[in-house]
């Protein structure tokens, strides 16, 4: 299925192993992992984060829940499937899935999914059109880095902070330095590192081709991340935290498509880098959490910001212009962020099965 601007291969659990080595095993195999040339060519994968990815869907063991959803990271070059986080573009395809499936009973116009992340242990509120008892693929959605127009499904992670350490500030600091560097390190949906371009000599707005080329600039990235992962107390997976470049708008950037976009039409620019690659277009739950840094004043994020209070931030990333609208609100004396809202568009591509080799490693 695609989710927002990701590929994933979506499994029943009841149709894999139990959590471990052998379910690992089937998800590198199936999407040709790991692959030394970087094509994932004896496998489904695309060859880069985005496409490598594995959802498994399974009745739900949360109260308020209508089915549970595991995502799997899959290294395209490494033999790693990596279950820190999650996927924002993949949680889209997962209300979908559990429509089509019989999973949870069709509403035509609009069916309501909740869905309970197991990596993260958090809540997806899913509004999926429905019509003729299938969820709707045809729609006015437009999104940057996604051909053509879908039905728009809207989402809403309730309660994202402290996803994965438990706060939204795991160093309860807005600000740390590292390296040298100033960073902000947040955890909403997916913790992130968040760093200024300039301190790169970056505008924030290069093309993710030149950010993937500079292998001086990518083993500096690399360590920062790594260094934010062991302050946030999540040391050891290559995928979690991710880092992202943030940067004011500039006067005008273009997307990869060539569409021309202006200051006025963007709040900020930045970059995610993500298992050594940057996105052609910004992974959602990254996206999710700049929004929510946006609404810390103090954060690398805020400052970049030409307007952190608006009702919707408007982020420049490579593909075009995404919207994500996040509530941050003081709790106990601290920021506290009660829900952010994505929409996005999610199809099923194909259906049947995947061959695994019985002597897959």
């Amino acid at each position: 299925m695609r989710g927002g601007t990701s590929l994933a291969l979506f499994f029943h659990a009841r149709d894999l192993p139990p959590a471990g080595e052998a379910r690992n095993r089937i998800l590198l195999a199936a999407l040709g992992s790991p692959d030394p040339y970087g094509r994932q060519l004896d496998g489904l994968g695309g060859g880069i984060s985005s496409l490598s990815k594995a959802c498994i869907i399974a009745l739900p063991t949360h109260p308020e829940a209508d089915v549970d959803y595991t995502f799997a990271q899959v290294h395209v070059t490494e033999p790693i499937v990596d279950y820190t986080g999650n996927c924002g573009n993949c949680s889209a395809a997962v209300g979908p899935f559990a429509i089509d499936e019989g999973l949870v009973p069709a509403v035509e116009g609009d069916t309501v999914v909740r869905i309970h992340n197991t990596n993260t242990t958090k809540l997806i509120v899913a509004r999926v059109p429905v019509v003729g008892g299938e969820a709707a693929v045809a729609g006015e959605c437009e999104l940057p880095g996604v051909p053509g127009h879908g039905a728009r499904i809207a989402l809403d992670f309730l309660d994202p902070g402290g996803a994965a350490t438990g706060r939204l500030l795991p160093t309860a600091r807005v600000r740390d330095h590292i390296e040298g560097v100033p960073a902000s390190l947040v955890d909403a949906t997916n913790p992130m590192v968040f760093v200024r371009a300039r301190d790169f000599g970056l505008s924030g707005t290069e093309a993710p081709e030149d950010l993937d080329a500079d292998r001086a600039l990518g083993a500096r990235l690399e360590s920062i991340r790594v260094a934010g992962a062991r302050l946030m107390g999540i040391p050891g997976s290559p995928a979690t935290p991710k880092i992202a470049l943030v940067a004011p708008p500039p006067v005008a950037f273009l997307a990869i498509d060539g569409t021309a976009y202006g200051r006025e039409s963007v709040d900020l620019v930045a970059r995610v880098i993500s298992m050594g690659n940057c996105h052609r277009a910004f992974a959602l739950t990254a996206a999710m959490c700049l929004a929510v840094a946006a609404r810390i004043p103090g954060t690398v994020v805020h400052e970049a910001a030409t307007a952190p209070e608006a009702s919707d931030l408007r982020l420049g990333h490579p593909s075009g212009i995404m919207r994500v609208a996040a509530t941050v609100a003081p709790r106990g004396g601290e920021p506290w962020a009660e829900r952010v809202t994505v929409y996005r568009t999610a199809r099923r591509l194909m259906e049947g099965f995947v061959r695994v080799p019985e002597d897959a490693p």
